[in-house]
C-alpha cells in the first residue's frame, strides 16, 4: 500500500485529507496526518476574543472530530523531513511516505525583535497580540479596562497572518471604545512598514478613507527595529519613535523550524513553493498548502481552501502519471469587519485587485465586493458555522478556486 503523509491538521491539512480520501482508493492509499496539537483552532475567531464577541470555547474543537474516516491521526511532533529517503522524523518515531503534504502553518516569533525576547501574553503588560489563543485572552482583559491613552496596532514585518486583520482590528477598536464611551480619550493609530494601510491600491484608497473618517491615524514606512516594553516605546530602523500605552502587534511570523532544518525553507520557515502548482520547488512528491507556503498571497483560511482544491487535483494528476496544472492564481477572499455591524469584502489574486461587484454569485451576491454593508458583516459572522460544518468536512461550496471576473464592475488592474 502506498502512503501519503500530511504534516499538520489545521484548515489546509484537514481539507486536503478530506479531499484526497474521497479521490483515492482506501485499498491502495494509506493517508496519515501527523500533528502535535489535539485541538483545532478557528483562527479567524481570535480577532473577536479581545472585544468579547467570541470566547475561547467558540474557537476550538478536537481535531479528531474532523479527521475523515479512513485517515490515520498520529499525535507526534515533526522534527525533520528527508526528501531523499522520503521519510519524516518525529519525536516518537519515523514515518515513510510516497507523497508528502506540508501543512505546518506559521507561528509568531516575538524573539525576532529586540526588546521582545522575553514577551509573554500578560494582561497587565503594554505589549499584546491576538495571534494565539492565550494572547487573545490576555488582550481581552487589557482592553476591557483601558479608559485612556494611545493604542497602536503595528505590523512588525511582512508576511504575517492575514493582511486584512490589522485594519480590521483598528476599525473594531474604534467601535469598541465608542460603545464604552471613552473613544475621545483613546488615540488609535495604525503603524505599518507598508506604503499604505493595505497592499492593494484600490483597497488602500477605500480603507484609508474609512480610517480617516473614524479618526484613526496612520504611519507608513515604519520598519520595526526595537521595542521598549516598560517605557512604552518602539523605534524603527530609520530612527522613528512611536510611544504607546497599548501596543498590539502582528509580531514577526515564521514557519516551522523543521522546514528550515530539512532544507525545504526560504529562510523564514516557509516551504519554497511553485506559485501556480503548489508543488515544492526543490523536491518531487512534496506539495504545500496554507500558511506553510511562500507564495505571494494572503495567509488566510480562504486561501488554504482554494489551494486545497488545486493541490489535491494536481497530486492525483501526478499519481496518474500526468503533469500538474499551474492553476492557482493567488485567490483570496476576505471579509473586513468595520464596526457597527458592517463589513467590507475583498476578492483578489496575484494580479487583480479587489473590484466592486457581487459575491459569490455574479450580479446576485448576496455580498457586496469592496463596498461596506450589514449583509457583509453577517456573512463574516456566519463563516464560523460554515468553517466548522462545511469547509472542514469537505462539503461543496459555491466558491471557485480561481478568482472569477464575471460580475466585477471594473476592468482588471494589474498590480505593480
Amino acid at each position: 500500500m502506498k502512503k501519503i503523509l500530511i504534516l499538520g491538521s489545521g484548515a489546509g491539512g484537514t481539507m486536503v485529507a478530506v479531499k484526497l480520501r474521497k479521490l483515492l482508493s482506501p485499498s491502495e492509499w494509506q493517508i496519515t496526518i501527523i500533528d502535535n496539537d489535539e485541538m483545532h483552532h478557528y483562527q479567524p475567531g481570535w480577532l473577536f476574543i479581545p472585544f468579547g464577541i467570541y470566547t475561547a470555547q467558540d474557537c476550538m474543537k478536537p481535531k479528531r472530530d474532523f479527521i475523515p474516516k479512513g485517515v490515520n491521526f498520529i499525535f507526534d511532533e515533526v522534527v525533520g523531513v528527508n526528501p531523499a529517503s522520503r521519510k519524516v522524523d518525529c519525536k516518537k518515531g519515523s514515518y515513510e511516505y510516497d507523497w508528502l503534504v506540508v501543512a505546518s502553518g506559521c507561528r509568531i516569533a516575538p524573539e525576532e525583535v529586540e526588546g521582545l525576547e522575553d514577551w509573554t501574553p500578560d494582561p497587565s503588560g503594554k505589549v499584546h497580540s491576538f495571534f494565539t489563543l492565550d494572547s487573545a485572552l490576555a488582550l481581552q482583559r487589557k482592553m476591557k479596562y483601558l479608559k485612556s491613552g494611545k493604542l497602536i496596532f503595528n505590523i512588525a514585518e511582512m508576511p504575517h497572518k492575514c493582511p486584512v486583520v490589522p485594519i480590521e482590528f483598528i476599525f473594531m477598536a474604534d467601535w469598541f471604545y465608542q460603545q464604552k464611551g471613552v473613544r475621545d480619550n483613546i488615540e488609535i493609530k495604525f503603524v505599518t512598514p507598508n506604503t499604505g494601510v493595505f497592499t492593494k491600491p484600490i483597497a488602500t484608497k477605500v480603507l484609508s478613507a474609512a480610517a480617516e473618517e473614524k479618526g484613526i491615524k496612520v504611519t507608513t514606512g515604519f520598519d520595526l527595529d526595537s521595542v521598549d516594553m516598560d517605557a512604552g516605546k518602539m523605534e524603527s530602523a530609520q530612527g522613528g519613535i512611536e510611544e504607546f500605552d497599548l501596543l498590539v502587534s502582528t509580531m514577526p511570523n515564521l514557519g516551522a523550524q523543521y522546514v528550515e532544518d530539512s532544507g525545504l525553507g526560504d529562510g523564514m520557515g516557509y516551504v519554497i513553493t511553485n506559485n501556480y502548482t503548489l508543488k515544492a520547488e526543490k523536491y518531487d512528491n512534496i506539495y504545500v498548502v496554507g500558511d506553510a507556503t511562500n507564495v505571494p498571497t494572503s495567509k488566510a483560511g480562504s486561501v488554504a481552501h482554494y489551494e486545497a482544491e488545486i493541490l489535491t487535483e494536481n497530486m492525483v494528476l501526478e499519481i496518474d502519471g500526468q503533469e500538474p496544472k499551474p492553476e492557482f492564481d493567488g485567490h483570496s477572499t476576505c471579509f473586513i469587519v468595520s464596526g457597527y455591524d458592517k463589513a467590507y469584502l475583498f476578492d483578489f489574486n496575484y494580479k487583480t485587485e479587489p473590484l466592486p461587484g457581487k459575491f459569490p454569485f455574479p450580479g446576485l451576491g448576496p455580498f457586496d465586493l469592496v463596498g461596506e454593508s450589514y449583509l457583509n458583516y453577517w456573512g463574516k459572522m456566519m463563516f464560523k458555522w460554515v468553517y466548522w460544518n462545511l469547509l472542514l468536512t469537505g462539503q461543496e461550496l459555491p466558491l471557485e478556486p480561481q478568482m472569477a471576473m464575471a460580475g466585477k464592475n471594473w476592468p482588471t488592474v494589474e498590480a505593480g
